[in-house]
Protein backbone atom coordinates (compact mmCIF):
# COMPACT_ATOMS: atom_id res chain seq x y z
CA UNK A 1 0.00 0.00 0.00
CA UNK A 2 1.51 3.88 -1.18
CA UNK A 3 2.42 5.60 1.70
CA UNK A 4 0.40 8.67 0.92
CA UNK A 5 -2.62 6.43 1.89
CA UNK A 6 -1.37 6.45 5.32
CA UNK A 7 -0.01 10.32 5.21
CA UNK A 8 -2.71 12.40 7.96
CA UNK A 9 -5.06 14.90 5.89
CA UNK A 10 -5.56 18.60 6.87
CA UNK A 11 -7.84 20.92 5.99
CA UNK A 12 -9.06 24.16 5.53
CA UNK A 13 -12.12 25.88 4.91
CA UNK A 14 -12.68 29.59 3.64
CA UNK A 15 -16.20 30.47 3.64
CA UNK A 16 -15.93 34.74 5.20
CA UNK A 17 -13.61 38.33 4.02
CA UNK A 18 -14.03 37.42 0.31
CA UNK A 19 -16.93 39.13 -2.17
CA UNK A 20 -17.25 35.96 -3.87
CA UNK A 21 -15.94 32.30 -3.21
CA UNK A 22 -14.04 30.03 -5.47
CA UNK A 23 -12.43 31.94 -8.35
CA UNK A 24 -8.62 29.98 -8.69
CA UNK A 25 -6.46 32.51 -9.95
CA UNK A 26 -6.29 34.09 -6.93
CA UNK A 27 -5.75 31.29 -4.83
CA UNK A 28 -3.52 29.50 -7.10
CA UNK A 29 -1.41 32.91 -7.37
CA UNK A 30 -1.77 33.14 -3.67
CA UNK A 31 0.06 29.71 -2.87
CA UNK A 32 2.37 30.48 -5.48
CA UNK A 33 1.26 28.10 -8.96
CA UNK A 34 1.32 25.07 -6.32
CA UNK A 35 -1.09 22.85 -8.80
CA UNK A 36 1.16 23.14 -11.66
CA UNK A 37 2.77 20.31 -10.00
CA UNK A 38 -0.16 17.88 -10.11
CA UNK A 39 -2.72 16.44 -13.09
CA UNK A 40 -6.35 17.19 -11.93
CA UNK A 41 -9.50 15.27 -12.06
CA UNK A 42 -12.40 17.81 -11.90
CA UNK A 43 -15.85 16.19 -11.09
CA UNK A 44 -19.29 17.15 -10.14
CA UNK A 45 -18.43 20.31 -12.08
CA UNK A 46 -20.81 23.83 -12.35
CA UNK A 47 -19.08 26.88 -13.21
CA UNK A 48 -19.20 30.23 -14.89
CA UNK A 49 -16.49 30.44 -17.72
CA UNK A 50 -17.13 33.12 -20.65
CA UNK A 51 -15.25 31.03 -22.75
CA UNK A 52 -16.99 27.81 -24.51
CA UNK A 53 -13.39 26.15 -25.17
CA UNK A 54 -12.81 26.33 -21.33
CA UNK A 55 -15.95 24.72 -20.25
CA UNK A 56 -15.36 21.86 -22.66
CA UNK A 57 -12.39 21.15 -21.30
CA UNK A 58 -13.26 21.12 -17.16
CA UNK A 59 -16.34 18.83 -18.69
CA UNK A 60 -14.53 16.84 -21.19
CA UNK A 61 -15.80 13.43 -20.88
CA UNK A 62 -18.41 12.27 -23.30
CA UNK A 63 -21.16 12.03 -20.46
CA UNK A 64 -19.72 15.34 -18.91
CA UNK A 65 -18.83 13.73 -15.43
CA UNK A 66 -14.96 14.51 -15.13
CA UNK A 67 -11.89 16.27 -16.92
CA UNK A 68 -8.22 15.08 -16.57
CA UNK A 69 -6.08 18.16 -17.02
CA UNK A 70 -2.70 19.06 -16.12
CA UNK A 71 -1.49 21.39 -13.88
CA UNK A 72 0.00 23.78 -16.77
CA UNK A 73 -3.37 23.66 -18.46
CA UNK A 74 -5.79 24.25 -15.64
CA UNK A 75 -3.50 27.31 -14.82
CA UNK A 76 -3.94 28.83 -18.50
CA UNK A 77 -7.48 28.61 -18.46
CA UNK A 78 -7.98 30.10 -15.13
CA UNK A 79 -4.97 32.94 -16.38
CA UNK A 80 -7.10 33.62 -19.20
CA UNK A 81 -10.54 33.29 -17.76
CA UNK A 82 -11.16 34.06 -14.27
CA UNK A 83 -14.36 32.29 -13.91
CA UNK A 84 -16.51 31.29 -10.30
CA UNK A 85 -16.71 27.28 -9.50
CA UNK A 86 -20.23 27.03 -7.95
CA UNK A 87 -20.21 23.16 -7.51
CA UNK A 88 -16.69 21.05 -8.46
CA UNK A 89 -14.06 18.80 -6.48
CA UNK A 90 -10.90 19.52 -8.24
CA UNK A 91 -8.75 16.60 -7.09
CA UNK A 92 -4.78 16.82 -7.65
CA UNK A 93 -2.76 13.63 -8.53
CA UNK A 94 0.84 13.22 -8.61
CA UNK A 95 2.21 13.18 -12.12
CA UNK A 96 3.59 9.71 -12.25
CA UNK A 97 -0.31 8.52 -11.54
CA UNK A 98 -2.22 7.77 -14.70
CA UNK A 99 -5.71 8.88 -15.41
CA UNK A 100 -6.53 4.97 -15.65
CA UNK A 101 -5.71 4.24 -12.14
CA UNK A 102 -7.47 6.99 -11.11
CA UNK A 103 -10.31 6.41 -12.75
CA UNK A 104 -11.26 2.69 -11.46
CA UNK A 105 -12.49 4.61 -8.63
CA UNK A 106 -15.35 6.18 -7.85
CA UNK A 107 -15.55 10.02 -8.90
CA UNK A 108 -15.58 12.37 -5.78
CA UNK A 109 -18.44 14.92 -5.73
CA UNK A 110 -18.95 18.02 -3.76
CA UNK A 111 -23.17 18.26 -3.84
CA UNK A 112 -24.34 16.35 -1.01
CA UNK A 113 -21.00 14.93 0.18
CA UNK A 114 -21.27 14.80 4.12
CA UNK A 115 -17.52 14.07 4.15
CA UNK A 116 -16.32 17.32 4.03
CA UNK A 117 -18.20 18.16 7.26
CA UNK A 118 -16.76 15.30 9.79
CA UNK A 119 -14.34 15.57 12.67
CA UNK A 120 -11.83 13.25 11.03
CA UNK A 121 -10.63 15.05 7.28
CA UNK A 122 -10.01 12.32 4.88
CA UNK A 123 -10.07 12.85 0.95
CA UNK A 124 -12.51 11.38 -1.40
CA UNK A 125 -10.02 10.13 -3.72
CA UNK A 126 -7.63 7.52 -2.56
CA UNK A 127 -4.58 8.47 -5.45
CA UNK A 128 -5.37 12.10 -4.89
CA UNK A 129 -3.24 14.10 -2.34
CA UNK A 130 -4.43 17.81 -2.49
CA UNK A 131 -8.54 18.24 -3.15
CA UNK A 132 -10.05 22.21 -3.95
CA UNK A 133 -13.83 22.12 -4.00
CA UNK A 134 -16.14 24.33 -4.74
CA UNK A 135 -18.81 24.50 -2.04
CA UNK A 136 -22.44 25.84 -3.86
CA UNK A 137 -20.54 29.32 -4.71
CA UNK A 138 -20.36 30.24 -0.79
CA UNK A 139 -17.16 28.74 0.49
CA UNK A 140 -13.65 26.78 -0.79
CA UNK A 141 -12.28 23.76 1.22
CA UNK A 142 -9.44 22.15 0.28
CA UNK A 143 -7.93 19.02 2.12
CA UNK A 144 -4.44 17.84 1.58
CA UNK A 145 -2.59 15.50 2.66
CA UNK A 146 0.81 18.06 2.87
CA UNK A 147 0.19 19.71 5.63
CA UNK A 148 2.48 22.91 4.18
CA UNK A 149 -0.49 23.37 1.31
CA UNK A 150 -2.85 23.50 4.30
CA UNK A 151 -0.37 26.45 5.90
CA UNK A 152 -0.09 28.03 2.32
CA UNK A 153 -3.67 28.17 1.99
CA UNK A 154 -4.67 29.87 6.10
CA UNK A 155 -1.64 32.02 5.21
CA UNK A 156 -2.90 33.57 1.68
CA UNK A 157 -6.53 33.46 3.35
CA UNK A 158 -6.39 35.00 6.87
CA UNK A 159 -10.37 34.68 7.58
CA UNK A 160 -9.72 30.60 6.51
CA UNK A 161 -10.33 28.15 9.27
CA UNK A 162 -8.70 24.98 10.15
CA UNK A 163 -11.16 22.34 8.88
CA UNK A 164 -11.13 19.94 11.48
CA UNK A 165 -11.61 22.59 14.65
CA UNK A 166 -14.40 24.08 12.10
CA UNK A 167 -16.11 20.82 12.05
CA UNK A 168 -15.81 20.35 15.76
CA UNK A 169 -17.59 23.57 17.04
CA UNK A 170 -20.08 22.99 14.38
CA UNK A 171 -21.00 20.07 15.92
CA UNK A 172 -21.16 20.73 19.52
Amino acid sequence: MSLQLHQMVTGAILEKGENRYTYLKKLFVSMGHFQKNYNWLITDCEACPEKQGHRDRIVQSKDGRYAWIGGEELTNIVRKDNFQWIWAVLSGFDRQISKEAVLKYKLPYADGYKGFWDTKLALQHPLAEIELVAWDGCCTLLLSRNAYLTGKFREAFPNSEDLEEYNRRDRS
